[in-house]
Parts: C-alpha cells; sequence; structure tokens
C-alpha cells in the first residue's frame, strides 16, 4: 500500500517527469512527419507490437491514434498519471512499463518517424492492456438474473477501437471513457484524496471501485437504470450521462436488498404482491393462528393453491397455518391490488430467482426519511410514474380495474443494483454505513453476503 502513496506523492512525479517533458516537448509539430505522414505509416506497420494491436493498425491504415500534426498529445501524460495509480484499480503499476514508456517519449523528442512509430506504439500498448485489465470484472457476489448483462473482458483491440472512436481523445484517457461515470468519479477523487489514506481506507475504496466496475461503461450506448442500496437512491442513464434521478426505500439491514443485474421487460399495473414464503411464515401465519382465517381477509390477503400461473384460490380455513407457521409446510400469500397495496399502483419487473422488483409504493412518508432501510428487499420508489414515462417514452396509465396489467417495453432496459460505501460528489468522497456488512466480510475474504429473497 505505500507503493501507491509514494506513487500519487513525488516519487511518480519523479518517475514519470521525463515523460511529460516528452509531451510537451513535442507539442509543437514535428518538421521530419510533416513533410513524410507516409513514412510514419510505414514505420507504424513495421513496428513490433501484439497481434491486436497490429491488427488495429491495420484497419486505420496505420495511421496514429496519438500522433497529431507530428506531436505527440498531451493524452499521454494523463495515461502515465493513470498508471502511476493503478493500485488504487488493485493493478501493478510495473505491468504497463512506464519506464519503456518513459524512454519511448523521450527518443521521440527529435521527431525522427522511426521514434514517433515506437512512442505511438508504447502509448497504445500500455493504454490498451490499462484499460483492458481496469474493465476486466472482478467477484462481487452479482446475482445476474440475465447472463447477457455478466461483462466479460474486453479486447485489447477493441479498448482502441473505442478510443479512437471517441469525439475527443483527451477527453476519453482523463474521463476514463471505458468505465463507468461512478467508477471514474470514485477514482478521480480517491486518487486526489488518499495519498495519505491507511491501508484499510485504500481497502474500502478498492471494494467499491470493484462495485462499479461491473456496470456499462460511459461510451456504451444506450439506457439503464442504476440503484445504490447504500444511497437508497436510483438514477436513470442515457448514453453513459444520469438523466434524471429520486429517492428509493430498500431492504432492511435484516433483509438487505442484492447486489444484482438484470432486464426490464415489462410493467405490471394493478398488481398482487406475492408474499415470498418467509414472510408467509412470519407475519400471515401467526396472524392466521391467533386470529383465524379472517385475518386474511381483513388485510386483503388471499391463499392460492400453488405456485404456477393457473393457481386457484382457496379457502384459508382449508391450510394447516400452524405448520406454515413452524416452517414445515409452504403457503402461496398474494395480496390484493389496491391502494394499499404493498406494491402501489405500478411495478416494474426484471424476472428474477430472488424475487426483487422496483415498484410504486403507498408509504410516501418512507421517502423523507434520511435512513430509508424499510422493505424487505425490494426497491420502492419515490415516483414510479417518472419512471414510466423514462421507461416507456409516454405516460403509462395506472387506472387499471383488471389485475396485474402488462405492459411490454418495446426493448429491455438494464438495471443494475449495487452497494457504494464509497462514493464520489462532486471532487469529494462520501463515506457511508455498511448498513448490510458487506465492507467487512468482502475484506475479510468471505462472501459477499446474504441476499434477500423479495
Amino acid at each position: 500500500m505505500n507503493l501507491l502513496r509514494s506513487a500519487l506523492g513525488h516519487s511518480a512525479r519523479a518517475l514519470f517527469i521525463g515523460a511529460c517533458t516528452a509531451a510537451v516537448a513535442l507539442g509543437s509539430p514535428s518538421s521530419a512527419f510533416a513533410q513524410a505522414p507516409s513514412s510514419l505509416a510505414a514505420e507504424i506497420a513495421d513496428a513490433d507490437a501484439p497481434r491486436e494491436i497490429r491488427a488495429f493498425y491495420r484497419a486505420r491504415g496505420n495511421q496514429p491514434l496519438w500522433i497529431r500534426g507530428g506531436a505527440i498529445g498531451p493524452e499521454a501524460e494523463r495515461l502515465l498519471d493513470l498508471i502511476a495509480s493503478a493500485e488504487l484499480d488493485g493493478l501493478d503499476p510495473g505491468d504497463y512499463r512506464p519506464r519503456d514508456l518513459t524512454r519511448a517519449l523521450e527518443r521521440a523528442e527529435g521527431g525522427s518517424p522511426r521514434a514517433l512509430a515506437r512512442a505511438e506504439m508504447a502509448l497504445s500498448r500500455s493504454f490498451a492492456q490499462l484499460a483492458r485489465d481496469m474493465r476486466a470484472p472482478r467477484d462481487i457476489g452479482m446475482h445476474f438474473a440475465d447472463a447477457e448483462l455478466r461483462p466479460q473482458a474486453p479486447t485489447m483491440r477493441a479498448m482502441l477501437e473505442q478510443a479512437a472512436a471517441a469525439p475527443s481523445l483527451a477527453a476519453h484517457v482523463d474521463g476514463m471513457g471505458w468505465m463507468n461515470p461512478v467508477y471514474a468519479g470514485l477514482r478521480r477523487a480517491a486518487t486526489d484524496q488518499m495519498r495519505y489514506a491507511d491501508d484499510a481506507t485504500l481497502d474500502l475504496v478498492r471494494a467499491n471501485l470493484d462495485r462499479a466496475r461491473v456496470l456499462p461503461g460511459a461510451a456504451q450506448p444506450g439506457r439503464y437504470v442504476l440503484v445504490d442500496a447504500a444511497a437508497a437512491r436510483l438514477w436513470m442513464y442515457e448514453n453513459g450521462r444520469a438523466v434524471g434521478s429520486m429517492r428509493v426505500v430498500v431492504g432492511k439491514p435484516t433483509e438487505p436488498t442484492p447486489i444484482m443485474a438484470g432486464l426490464i421487460r415489462y410493467a405490471s399495473v394493478n398488481p398482487y404482491w406475492n408474499l415470498p414464503p418467509d414472510l408467509v411464515r412470519l407475519r400471515v401465519a401467526p396472524g392466521a393462528v391467533e386470529q383465524g382465517p379472517g385475518f386474511l381477509k381483513a388485510k386483503r390477503f388471499e391463499a392460492l393453491s400453488d405456485w404456477s400461473d393457473n393457481a386457484r384460490v382457496v379457502n384459508p380455513a382449508t391450510i394447516d397455518w400452524r405448520a406454515v407457521r413452524e416452517g414445515r409446510i409452504d403457503a402461496r400469500v398474494r395480496q390484493l391490488p389496491g391502494p394499499n397495496n404493498a406494491m402501489g399502483r405500478i411495478k416494474f419487473m426484471f424476472p428474477n430467482s430472488l424475487g426483487i422488483y422496483l415498484h410504486d409504493t403507498p408509504e410516501k412518508a418512507l421517502l423523507r426519511e434520511d435512513d430509508r432501510l424499510f422493505s424487505s428487499g425490494c426497491v420502492r420508489l419515490e415516483d414510479a410514474p417518472r419512471l414510466a414515462r423514462w421507461l416507456f417514452g409516454k405516460p403509462v396509465s395506472t387506472k387499471a380495474t383488471t389485475p396485474e396489467k402488462r405492459v411490454d417495453l418495446a426493448q429491455p432496459v438494464p438495471v443494475y443494483i449495487t452497494y457504494l460505501t464509497v462514493a464520489a460528489e462532486g471532487q469529494d468522497m462520501v463515506f457511508r454505513p455498511d448498513v448490510y456488512n458487506r465492507d467487512r466480510v468482502r475484506m475479510a475474504g468471505g462472501d459477499a453476503g446474504r441476499y434477500a429473497s423479495r
């Protein structure tokens, strides 16, 4: 850990000063390249590099990525800064050959096509490897309801192609455009503030960076929903930018909201609430035993024959509620639609084995609390109609009279539920309570914690 603190301090500046000087010295166009740009392309074609990188350059006619007008741009300096602080990403800076890169940049100061080509290749190799390794997912115990959302380690060529397609290479490198904005923001804040941090704090930052690592990169097009259970907040993202946010209620410490990802496929208007079996055992069965089957009617609950789509409503008097309370049998119970239904007027479905939804709620007062840890694992929304408008591109009526009216999305929208106990707010880091005890478990080498099923 001391290496990271020194890399963020004076020794890092000493190590990389040659490269930074080279980038500045190359700020004016090289006469050699200006006279014979084809010679640089020829040198790039002949330069030694991994197969993926050579294929990237062949596809672009061996035109440079980092050199413009005969000069290496300021992106080189920013790349060196990222390499110097790579321990924040759980990576070894030495793997990205900073000294070799520094020497290549220094040798390119003279402007010879061969030296420029070698510097170009050295920059691409270090960048592509670093970006690939930063993007490579870590095991954080995330449940993927849809396998297509499970992140895969990208190729070096893909990282270079993404950089080349960016409107601004400088902005792409500076903003870590291959990473999610949440990751990039936290890493920037950590780099600025963590020079003298203790090892435990550094480990905590890394654990949260690992959680943000699996989220879509800023350069990835499309829409997705992000829920941070630690912040009890939801964001709507379009093309790498947050376009809206709202408060949410998440699971109690004893019934935590899981870290998971799925595809929102449809909304259910005027929904039932299907109680998970353990809630039936803990909340319904005791009332039925003490007050009789009329307890269910008073709470607008009804018992069903099984968990199939064609289940029949059954007389609750036919169920052995003592056996349900004792856990010897399960009973399926649902709450009828209506203004006091726990799901509210609409729920958003990303089918999953954990029984987690995003849904409306009749208990709006809870959303005004600072610590919004009241659910049994599902995510209750401050403004479900607004989320519906964003998802469907138009208002969705919640005045259906029939139960469970299904409204399909034309295209599924990913939802990511994460847990960030350290995050960036502007240039600063904010630390949140580890209410689910996941940080302590993770840093102790255990699993990611017990997940709720509702």
